[in-house]
């Protein structure tokens, strides 16, 4: 293989793999980055996996299904009173 063929297949697997790295922030949960605009366009299962995930962030245990609904009505409130 002449080096101009080495150096073109490094840049195009290089390139393959920062795409393919891009789309994984795409698909994460963001927790506690969550806008309001976000956490109202989900359905209540999303929701829910958002808030364990900012509360886990935080150092708490798996919230119970009571926390998990005290923590969206809470977040509910606070997007519609501060938008």
């Amino acid at each position: 293989m002449t080096r101009a063929k080495v150096v073109l297949l490094t840049a195009v697997s290089a390139i393959a793999v920062l795409s393919g790295c891009s789309q994984v922030a795409e698909v994460t949960n963001k927790g506690g980055e969550t806008t309001c605009g976000d956490f109202a366009g989900v359905d209540e299962k999303k929701q829910n996996e958002t808030i364990t995930k900012m509360l886990t962030d935080e150092g708490k245990n798996e919230p119970a299904n009571a926390e998990l609904t005290g923590t969206r009505l809470s977040i509910t409130t606070y997007c519609q009173v501060a938008g």
